[in-house]
């Protein structure tokens, strides 16, 4: 089985090294997963904030538009998941030795974990919950902090 995975991963290296196409469509996934999902969530986010400020009906209305953008962030998300484990397995022996590509994958399962979260303290948050707008703010501010961290950390990966 092992064989048969370093096979296929060593063909899958191969073929992306040799195909600038293949190179620059898996590359846009990544980064177009990113602007999709990763833009939505920020903009969510950014709304949030400021909707934790605003009177009830702005909160609701707020929450609404939380659910209705939740489908594209979690889409964008998992073509970035999926693209970044093709860009993984494209250079392996690279990746796995480096701290700053680690950093940024605990930085996506924080990113995860945190969208959990969010979806959480948006449940308290949509029937009054005080408590629940604040865990909400709060998890919309480490969400804003979190898409750029990782996105800077995903930058600085192929220039160390």
């Amino acid at each position: 089985m092992l064989t048969f995975l370093a096979h296929l991963t060593a063909s899958w290296s191969s073929m992306y090294s040799n195909s600038a196409p293949l190179r620059t469509a898996v590359e846009f996934a990544h980064v177009g997963g990113l602007i999709a999902g990763g833009g939505t969530a920020i903009a969510a986010d950014r709304l949030t904030i400021q909707a934790a400020r605003r009177d009830a009906d702005a909160r609701q209305r707020q929450i609404h538009h939380i659910e209705n953008v939740h489908f594209v962030v979690l889409a964008g998300l998992m073509v970035v998941v999926v693209s970044g484990l093709l860009l993984f397995l494209a250079d392996m022996d690279t990746y796995l030795h480096s701290r700053v590509f680690w950093l940024k994958m605990a930085c996506v399962v924080v990113l995860i974990v945190n969208g959990v979260r969010l979806v959480t303290q948006g449940r308290r948050a949509e029937v009054g919950s005080a408590e629940g707008w604040l865990g909400l703010k709060r998890a919309a501010m480490v969400s804003l902090a979190l898409w750029f961290v990782t996105t800077l950390l995903g930058v600085a990966l192929p220039n160390v």
